[in-house]
């Protein structure tokens, strides 16, 4: 059966209004940095970026328009000021785009996996390749500036081991020694404090460049999550003899002008909340000692409480687009009756 008379299924509507929503957001960011931006070699990667956000914009426009479907509102130019001053440092730009082709490349094989149709399982592969290029390539750079944060190393093991004992899932009793960290635990505390510190860089120059005080209080709000979940994850770190990551990198300029649109601020902390959720989540399952597991839980419902706080302005601010969803069919039923 040809492509064309097989509609769509809610999986793949979901996916392509997400993808489209993101990038969207993505694209008004990477305007505004290629704007910004002065290291020659760190434009050759936004550009790159850019490029590719343009390109499935494209590509998801031509899938709404072939189904007959309304484009959702997302983003455009009104949401950024390209004539601001400078609000980020170069090498900062250079890791925010490495840091989201990685919750790219999560996104899109997570849409490649839900979606049957084929043109839209090649758009997602696609996707997934120009994205997974991306980070590749921006990765590369960073390591080149010695701007990459790398995870910390171990020694190599040298036999194989079996856990023989209930005490390695243990850690919640303060009177006992905790076992040291294994590597698996390792490079998820790592994970989460660079993103956890890539957050709360993103909260303080949002806080400083929105007239709004809500969103000012919001957004700080956000950098001081961020900043108590590295202060957690460092000391867990510094707890078992291992370095936590930093950078350098002050990152944000002194500039208060309005960049950003408030809208396009929430939006993208709303995303980063979503990320946040899910990294821990995946960290819990993936961590065996229980000290740990009950970190991850106990921080999720902290950053749920403030996802609903963002949820709750943009509702307010008639800023929270709605995605695709079934009819109300009960609610059908009451208004045919009562005509």
């Amino acid at each position: 059966m040809p492509d064309k008379v097989i509609l769509l299924t809610s999986s793949e509507i979901a996916s392509i209004w997400t993808a489209y929503m993101n990038n969207s957001m993505s694209i008004q960011f990477l305007n505004y940095f290629l704007t910004t931006m002065e290291d020659s070699e760190i434009k050759e990667i936004i550009e790159k970026g850019h490029g590719i956000s343009a390109t499935l914009l494209t590509q998801l426009t031509d899938i709404y328009k072939k189904e007959n479907i309304p484009l959702p509102t997302a983003f455009s130019n009104s949401d950024v000021n390209l004539n601001a001053p400078k609000l980020f440092t170069d090498s900062f730009m250079l890791t925010y785009v490495n840091h989201m082709s990685k919750a790219g490349m999560l996104g899109y094989s997570g849409f490649l996996s839900m979606c049957t149709r084929k043109d839209v399982r090649n758009l997602f592969k696609d996707a997934l390749s120009m994205t997974s290029e991306l980070y590749d390539e921006s990765s590369e750079v960073l390591l080149q500036k010695g701007l990459y944060i790398r995870s910390p190393y171990i020694d190599y093991p040298k036999q194989k081991d079996f856990i023989d004992s209930k005490s390695y899932l243990s850690g919640l009793n303060p009177f006992s020694n905790k076992r040291p960290l294994n590597s698996v635990e390792l490079s998820h505390l790592n994970m989460n404090i660079q993103t956890n510190l890539i957050g709360a860089k993103l909260s303080i120059a949002f806080a400083q460049s929105s007239p709004r005080k809500e969103v000012q209080k919001l957004m700080l709000q956000g950098k001081d999550i961020s900043e108590k979940h590295v202060k957690i994850f460092s000391t867990t770190l510094l707890d078992n003899n291992t370095q936590s990551p930093v950078s350098a990198d002050v990152s944000v300029t002194n500039s208060t002008a309005q960049v950003f649109s408030d809208k396009l601020i929430i939006f993208h902390q709303g995303l980063l909340t979503a990320s946040g959720t899910g990294n821990y989540a995946t960290a819990a399952a993936a961590s065996q000692r229980s000290d740990l597991i009950l970190n991850y839980q106990r921080l999720s419902l902290e950053i749920a409480q403030y996802a609903k706080d963002i949820a709750y302005l943009m509702i307010q601010n008639e800023w929270l687009e709605q995605p695709p969803g079934t009819m109300d069919v009960v609610k059908l039923a009451k208004e045919k009756k009562q005509n």
